[in-house]
C-alpha cells in the first residue's frame, strides 16, 4: 500500500494578487519560493510561499483572481489550514496581530493551544506551536527563525461523506487514527511538517469555489516510483486518477475522493531551485518552456506586484 509522508502542499484561490503578496511575505513573514503562473491557465498567476526553500510540507500556493467571486468554505474542501511555528512563539503572534488588525481567537484541540485568523480573502488559518521540524532561516519584516512558520502542521477535511474520507486516508494514503475529540478524528503521518490530518465528522453544507476557499490538497510522494505506486494503487480501489502531469517544480497526479474533496499526489522532487538560485528565489517571473516564447504576452496581461515590508 501506498504510505504518504504527509501534505506536499494546499493551493487556494484568492482575490486581489498584491494583497495576498503583502499578507502572505510580509504579516506572515513566509518566503515567496516562486512567482510564476498557472500552468492550465497563463493570464493567472500562481504564487508558491514556504520556508526558505520550500520544502515539500511548507509550500501553501495560490491563485489570484483579482476579479473573482466569493467562495463558499464547506464540504469538499479543505475549511482550515493549520501552520507550525515554533514553541514560545505564540505570545509573538498574538502581539503581532494586534498590530496588522488581524482579529484572531484561541482555542484548543487534541491538547494543543491554536490561534485562527482568517487571511484578507477569507481563508481559515491557524498557528500552532510544534517543537518538531526544522525552523526557517528566513528572515523578513520582523519575522525570523525563532517565531516564523516552520510549515504546515496540519488541515481540517470538510467531507461530504466522512467515513470514506476517512477510510481513504487509512486505507489508500497510509495515515494512522491517532484520536477523536468531539466532531474531530486526527489522523497522523510520519514526516515532521504538514503531518496531522482533522476530519470534520458534523455536518455542514456543500463547498462552493472561489476566493477564500482552498481548491486542493497535495499528498507527498518520495519520487516518482512512489507516485507512480500510488497513483496505480488509488486506480485499483475505483478512483478516476488523471495522467501524470508535469509541473516543473514536481510531478501531479489529481483525484477527486468519495467525499468531494480534491486530492493530488505530488513528488518531492525536482523542487524549486531547479531554475533558480536559493538567494534568488520568487524574485524573477519563471515560466515553463511552453510559454516562454508568450513571455511579453504574459507579462504584459499581468498585474505588476512587488514584495514589500508592511508597517
Amino acid at each position: 500500500m501506498f504510505k504518504t509522508m504527509g501534505i506536499h502542499h494546499i493551493s487556494a484561490i484568492v482575490g486581489n494578487v498584491q494583497e495576498n503578496l503583502d499578507f502572505y511575505g510580509s504579516v506572515l513573514g513566509m518566503r515567496l519560493v516562486k512567482k510564476t503562473v498557472n500552468f492550465d491557465d497563463p493570464g493567472t498567476y500562481h504564487l508558491y510561499f514556504g520556508n526558505d526553500q520550500g520544502s515539500p510540507g511548507t509550500v501553501m500556493t495560490f491563485f489570484p483572481w483579482n476579479k473573482g467571486f466569493k467562495g463558499r468554505i464547506g464540504t469538499g474542501q479543505v475549511s482550515v489550514t493549520s501552520f507550525a511555528i515554533p514553541k514560545g512563539a505564540m505570545p509573538f503572534w498574538e502581539e503581532r496581530f494586534q498590530r496588522y488588525h488581524v482579529k484572531s481567537r484561541k482555542h484548543a484541540r487534541f491538547g494543543e493551544t491554536y490561534l485562527a485568523f482568517r487571511d484578507p480573502h477569507g481563508l481559515q488559518l491557524e498557528l500552532v506551536e510544534r517543537a518538531e521540524g526544522e525552523q526557517s532561516i528566513w528572515h523578513f519584516n520582523g519575522v525570523g527563525p525563532d517565531t516564523g512558520i516552520k510549515g504546515f502542521a496540519g488541515a481540517i477535511l470538510l467531507s461530504s461523506s466522512p467515513s470514506h474520507t476517512m477510510g481513504l486516508l487509512r486505507n489508500g494514503l497510509g495515515f494512522e487514527v491517532v484520536g477523536k475529540e468531539g466532531h474531530y478524528v486526527r489522523y497522523r503521518s510520519e514526516a515532521e511538517y504538514g503531518n496531522t490530518v482533522d476530519v470534520d465528522v458534523s455536518e455542514h453544507e456543500r463547498g462552493r469555489m472561489g476566493t477564500g476557499t482552498v481548491h486542493h490538497i497535495a499528498w507527498r510522494a518520495m519520487d516518482n516510483e512512489d507516485q507512480l505506486k500510488a497513483r496505480e494503487s488509488i486506480i485499483s480501489k475505483g478512483f478516476a486518477v488523471t495522467p501524470i502531469k508535469d509541473r516543473k517544480y514536481f510531478k501531479a497526479v489529481y483525484f477527486r475522493e468519495h467525499g468531494d474533496i480534491l486530492f493530488e499526489i505530488a513528488t518531492d522532487s525536482p523542487g524549486f531551485l531547479i531554475d533558480e538560485d536559493i538567494q534568488h528565489l520568487g524574485e524573477s517571473l519563471m515560466l515553463p518552456e511552453e510559454y516562454d516564447p508568450r513571455r511579453l504576452e504574459i507579462e504584459g496581461n499581468l498585474m505588476e506586484i512587488r514584495l514589500r515590508e508592511m508597517n
